[in-house]
């Protein structure tokens, strides 16, 4: 049977009921800059499961304080941020969805204003902090200097990764089903595999196999903590749009996704770009991103599961995405935004409203 959009996906012992993922999107929402989840994180997460995803992802979830974005990002390293975020996944699972959490680190990136604040750098005497980098080459703002960089150890290293375990077993805590290990977009472990931001000489740095250990290392330390029948996800960039010096490319991308797939990872969630303003994306309209993802897909020599993101914004577009076998999950970002219900708009257009049914509360409006 062809597979499409509302087709359930198994993964290990869990199942997806449909291939809707809702794409992580920062929210920069804790109120009192302690990376405590908000009603607002609440709401945000629960509308989706309501509107028909069969994935809810929360946003990028720092692993520890200075792996935040901004002073205002969701973080996981306590009891009390997995306390927070209970009843929201058990919201999540009553409306028949399955709950994922990105556990992540900003490394350089990190130590800035929210969006609307400016999302400039933050200096430690103005509520930001020292920020951590496989090399102290700093973020290279335009206009403003970056925080301080600091280099890391290989001791510094081991203690990330062991906030990486720590992290996923809040994460198990908390009621998340699927931890997802965050290594795009040139945060922390996008700086590792990138030489754009790597230009270290000793076992994380140089060759491919030292710049993918950390990554490796940190998605072993979250299967640890899973159980057998939860899947582990990967985000990673799979270029770095950077042609004119060494970066990081699909062809690099597979043999990651193989790397990871017996490291035990079972599902790649496939982004592209931000490690440096001298990316040069070539196009960024409908599906600009499906061309890797297929590439990796195809490509692979081991059985991983492989999701697209980026300009996925109509529900035939998402269907024709699975039936023609490109890639297993269409991720949706902005367009969740725009419609909280997506899922359940997207069976309505496609005809499929037995298959991903409003709740009981609002049949009369579909």
């Amino acid at each position: 049977m062809t597979e499409d959009l509302f087709t359930p996906l198994e993964l290990r012992g869990t199942t997806i009921p449909n291939r809707l993922m809702l794409s992580p999107m920062c929210q920069y929402s804790c109120e009192d800059r302690d990376g405590v989840a908000t009603e607002w994180h609440h709401v945000h997460l629960g509308s989706r499961a309501v509107g028909g995803a069969g994935l809810v992802m929360s946003e990028a979830t720092a692993v520890e304080p200075r792996g935040r974005i901004s002073p205002e990002d969701l973080g996981i390293w306590s009891q009390e941020h997995a306390d927070a975020l209970k009843r929201t996944t058990e919201f999540i699972t009553s409306q028949g969805a399955v709950s994922a959490i990105q556990l992540a680190h900003a490394g350089r990136k990190a130590s800035t204003r929210r969006p609307w604040d400016g999302h400039g750098p933050l200096q430690p005497d103005e509520g930001g902090w020292e920020v951590v980098a496989p090399s102290d080459d700093p973020w290279p703002y335009r206009d403003e200097d970056a925080p301080p960089t600091h280099e890391l150890s290989k001791e510094e290293i081991d203690e990330i990764v062991d906030s990486f375990r720590q992290a996923a077993e809040y994460a198990l805590d908390a009621g998340f089903e699927i931890p997802e290990v965050h290594a795009a977009h040139g945060y922390l472990l996008h700086e590792f595999l990138s030489p754009i931001t790597n230009h270290r000489d000793d076992e994380y740095g140089g060759s491919f196999e030292n710049r993918t250990r950390i990554v490796r290392e940190v998605v072993e330390a979250v299967r640890d903590v899973y159980p057998d029948d939860a899947p582990v996800f990967v985000r990673i960039s799979a270029t770095d749009w950077i042609d004119d010096e060494p970066s990081w490319d699909v062809e690099q991308s597979t043999r990651l996704a193989d790397m990871l797939y017996e490291s035990g990872a079972d599902f790649i969630d496939v982004s592209s770009g931000a490690i440096s303003p001298k990316q040069d994306i070539e196009w960024t309209g409908p599906s600009y991103q499906l061309r890797f993802a297929e590439h990796i897909k195809q490509n692979t020599e081991t059985d991983i599961a492989v999701g697209s993101v980026g300009g996925i914004t109509s529900p035939e577009q998402a269907d024709a995405i699975i039936r023609n076998q490109r890639v297993d999950m269409a991720i949706v970002g902005r367009k969740f935004l725009r419609d909280p219900y997506f899922g359940l708009h997207a069976a309505q257009e496609l005809g499929q409203e037995d298959r991903n049914e409003p709740p009981s509360q609002y049949k009369r409006g579909f």
